[in-house]
């Protein structure tokens, strides 16, 4: 530095000099304006920072404690008894709510101690936490990144945040959302408990394998709630939250593992648990992963089904409620899979249970299982094309090129993939495609035949207790149900609600009520046939019919009463797939007509609406509509849906209820009865058979003084069953209703049928159903029931005694040249409805057309012949020694039984 005289006045003279004076006012100047610029700017800043927040303050939504839920929760099904028996579920939705009371203390320190070990001391913000969290991710340059959300935050994206925006937004939406959870959580701090808010989150959270909140994950891994979870169990639940997937216990147990005993070793050092509960836990790490394993084993059997075919109606009807309550289609269905609704069944958990063992037991069923295949297959081409094949396609393919009886049933499984490998491998061939799996899509699905199905009703109040849709592992949820959904042939099970009923109930027949069982035609000329052989069985009651299935019988009383009081008594009955005049094809059905009497229907019935209309038998005439759930209730507790009260109708009179259950008694008692397999020890049973054309179908609905069932069985594609006495399918029905009912009655007292007012016992001769004429119908007494209107009043007019004609034998007009004094049977002679149907037209092999006309009056008509016929005489010489023995032998009889009848008063 220069500090002589020189450089003085050279410093003086800079220093004043013009330029640099300017100069340096000119930088001074820039320099304030730069700060005054740096100040205005971050005054705007902080301005434009404050406003920003403010504003996504503003849009924070407001929130009360009851909006922090999920909204999703599983709607359950309880038995009877308040067991809980299927759950219905949508994505997400697999949530069971608990209260505090119900969770153990240590399942909420659990999740406090590795999730959010401060969560009791902060104000829903984790600062320490964020702080460390930030440090962590620098320290390993973002390679590493740890958590600092808190419990309540947490909750927060699993309730309020979970469809706002979305982790793939861009970082100002997230930085935005990030606020907005941080302020909701101070406010829910500031407004809720602490355990209020561990309890919101412990019911969201997701805990892996489609569960949703503790309650469900405790049953899901464990299988029983959250409030018997043991110390070890609850920190493997709580140690799944962070990564459901990697720290799922089922797949990744050793992943689980570590984290658990990190959970421990913190609930410790937090002095949460004792030293010796935390050794009691470590001692059980190898053991609470093998129950795991175990009750997962169970949990995927018991679900292998999908759910249960009761289940699966439930469903159905609540469904079918909430829309007929004012819900919408969307809305209900939204109620139903995540609304978290409460349904109380009906089903009795012991019955249920009952009827699935018979069901799955192979005794029940003939040894040679069958097999329905139900085939799709999916071929893809090389200019990825698809092309479809239907089981159908595969059918006719079968049937033009290798059997024609192909109909997709197998003898085993093998045979059918057999089949399959063959057609797919022609199929790719046609297309030039390899026969490589990438190549091809398929669907199979077999089930075991033939099938069956059950229907059981505690027929005093509507409830079903329980269901069976089929036999053999259930594939999915509401698949098939054949008790709810299929319609088939109901038919002789329909004899009694289509004909006899409705004969007895208005149209003034009784049991006693005779018919002739003989060729009958129905309308359109074809002739109506029996079940048994051969031949006919003569004059029969209405009693009769019954307890043997008497077609022609039925046949003539629905013709009697006609189709259309038949089809009229069937609605009432409840049934809801009969058809009474429907356009298809061009062509008319319509199910008002003679074959309705026999389950000729032109859809078919369920068991379920069959079983209704056996039920209103056996309750006495009172038709109860089943029902499947008592209550539906809302998920917090509200009562949506009130079943509880019947809903009845009298559908026929007691009186015609009780003479059809006496009857129908014989069906399952009597030797001729063709339902005595479903009887069992002394209890009262009553009960119907029924068997379609061909035996495509075979059905017994029948009741005691408890339950009415029905049980149904038969093959998917409606191919008759087998006959055979070595492979019989055709008692499968009848076999299923015995060992269901008898064991569901093993600890019942025997009661009998009630007997309601209004009936009478009366002696009559059991062939004409009328009072006997004493000496002549001896052999035929028998007492019936009627009501007291139709007890009857005129004689037997079959047993006959006096002039006959030996010629034609019957009893003897005034002018008859052959009489003589004796007893015959008297033909029935039926009423003028009948004529048409009995007018039998047949042709032989020959050719030659025979006409039987069956007979309008009890008397011969040898007065009239003789004056119309000049050839008379000649017809009299001609069979003059033959009539002459049949006189002798007249005569003889009758003074045979002349002497019998003496004796008898000696």
């Amino acid at each position: 530095m220069n500090y002589g005289k020189k450089g003085v006045r050279a410093k003086q003279r800079a220093l004043n000099s013009k330029a640099s004076k300017w100069g340096r006012k000119i930088i001074l100047t820039l320099l304030k304006v730069v700060i005054i610029a740096v100040i205005g700017v971050g005054i705007c800043g902080v301005a434009g920072g404050v406003g920003a927040f403010r504003g996504i303050l503003a849009n924070t939504p407001t929130i009360r404690l009851s909006d922090v839920v999920a909204s999703g929760q599983a709607t359950i099904v309880y038995d009877r008894e308040g067991n809980e028996i299927d759950q219905y579920v949508s994505t997400n939705s697999n949530r069971i709510e608990v209260s505090m009371e119900e969770v153990p203390r240590n399942l909420g320190l659990a999740f406090v101690a590795i999730e959010d070990e401060r969560f009791y001391q902060h104000n829903g913000i984790d600062f320490k936490g964020m702080i460390r969290a930030g440090y962590w991710f620098v320290k390993t340059g973002g390679a590493e990144a740890q958590g600092a959300s808190t419990i309540t935050q947490q909750l927060l994206k699993n309730t309020i945040f979970t469809d706002w925006t979305s982790e793939g937004d861009n970082f100002i939406k997230k930085i935005k959302r990030k606020i907005q959870e941080q302020y909701l959580a101070l406010e829910i701090t500031k407004n809720f408990s602490k355990d209020e808010v561990l309890l919101r989150y412990m019911n969201a959270i997701n805990l892996g394998q489609n569960t949703l909140g503790v309650q469900a994950a405790s049953l899901r891994y464990f299988g029983k709630p959250c409030s018997e979870l043991t110390l070890s169990e609850c920190a493997v639940i709580a140690c799944i939250t962070q990564n459901p997937s990697y720290y799922n216990p089922i797949r990744y147990p050793e992943h689980n593992a570590k984290r658990r005993e990190d959970c421990l070793d913190k609930m410790l050092e937090l002095e949460f648990i004792t030293k010796a509960e935390y050794d009691e836990a470590i001692a059980d790490t190898e053991a609470v992963y093998e129950r795991i394993g175990l009750y997962d084993t169970d949990y995927r059997v018991s679900n292998a089904t999908s759910g249960s075919y009761f289940s699966d109606a439930v469903y159905e009807k609540v469904m079918e409620d909430l829309i007929a309550a004012g819900y919408s289609e969307n809305l209900a269905e939204s109620l139903m899979t995540s609304g978290g609704l409460r349904i109380e069944s009906t089903m009795d958990p012991t019955i249920q249970a009952i009827a699935n063992e018979e069901f799955a037991n192979p005794d029940n069923y003939p040894e040679d299982v069958k097999w329905y295949l139900t085939y799709a297959l999916t071929i893809i081409d090389d200019n990825d094309q698809k092309h479809n094949f239907s089981k159908e396609n595969m059918t006719t393919w079968f049937k033009n090129n290798e059997d024609t009886d192909f109909n997709l049933i197998f003898d085993s499984q093998d045979d059918a993939y057999d089949a399959i490998n063959l057609y797919r491998s022609v199929m790719l061939s046609n297309l030039n495609v390899e026969d490589d799996e990438s190549n091809y899509i398929e669907s199979i699905s077999m089930t075991p035949q033939p099938q069956a199905a059950l229907v059981i009703e505690d027929h005093t109040n509507g409830h079903i207790v329980a269901m069976v849709g089929g036999r053999g592992a259930k594939e999915g949820r509401r698949t098939l149900n054949r008790a709810t959904s299929a319609m088939r042939s109901p038919g002789s099970t329909f004899k009694i609600l289509a004909a006899f009923a409705p004969a007895i109930d208005s149209c003034g027949q009784t049991l006693a009520t005779p018919y002739n069982d003989a060729a009958f035609c129905y309308v359109d000329g074809k002739l109506v046939s029996n079940w048994y052989d051969t031949g006919y069985r003569g004059i029969q009651s209405i009693r009769d019919a019954i307890t043997q299935s008497l077609n022609i019988v039925a046949v003539k009383t629905i013709t009697m009463i006609t189709p259309q009081v038949g089809y009229d008594y069937l609605q009432n009955f409840g049934f809801t797939t009969i058809v009474d005049r429907m356009e298809k094809n061009n062509q008319i059905f319509t199910d008002v007509r003679q074959p309705l009497a026999l389950g000729g229907l032109t859809k078919g019935a369920t068991p379920f609406e069959v079983n209704a209309a056996y039920s209103a038998i056996a309750n006495l005439g009172l038709y109860v509509e089943p029902k499947l759930y008592t209550r539906v209730l809302d998920s917090d507790g509200n009562v949506i849906l009130d079943n509880t009260m019947p809903t009845t109708r009298q559908v026929i009179k007691e009186t015609t209820a009780f003479l059809l259950t006496d009857a129908m008694v014989d069906v399952v008692t009597d030797p001729a009865g063709t339902g005595r397999k479903c009887n069992f020890s002394d209890m009262a049973i009553a009960g119907k058979t029924g068997t379609s054309t061909e035996t495509r179908d075979v059905w017994f609905a029948g009741y005691t003084p408890y339950y009415t069932c029905t049980t149904w069985a038969g093959y998917d594609n409606n191919i008759p069953m087998s006959t055979n006495k070595k492979h019989d399918e055709s008692a499968i029905a009848k076999d299923l209703w015995r060992a269901v009912m008898e064991r569901v009655h093993v600890n019942l007292p025997n009661e009998t049928f009630a007997i309601p007012s209004g009936l009478v016992q009366a002696e009559i001769c059991s062939i004409s159903g009328k009072l006997p004429i004493p000496g002549l119908c001896d052999a035929h007494l028998t007492l019936e029931y009627f009501t007291e209107e139709s007890v009857p009043i005129e004689s037997c007019n079959i047993h006959f005694q006096g002039e006959i004609c030996s010629y034609d034998n019957l009893p003897a007009c005034a002018e008859c040249p052959f009489k003589y004094v004796g007893i015959i049977d008297v033909p029935l002679l039926e009423p003028d409805e009948l004529i048409s149907g009995s007018t039998i037209i047949t042709e032989d092999e020959l050719g030659n057309i025979t006409t039987t006309v069956p007979r309008t009056s009890t008397q011969c008509q040898h007065d009239m012949f003789f004056f119309a016929n000049p050839d008379y005489q000649t017809i009299i010489d001609q069979q003059y020694w033959e009539i002459q023995a049949r006189i002798a032998a007249a005569q003889a009889a009758a003074q045979a039984a002349a002497e019998a009848a003496a004796a008898g008063q000696q």
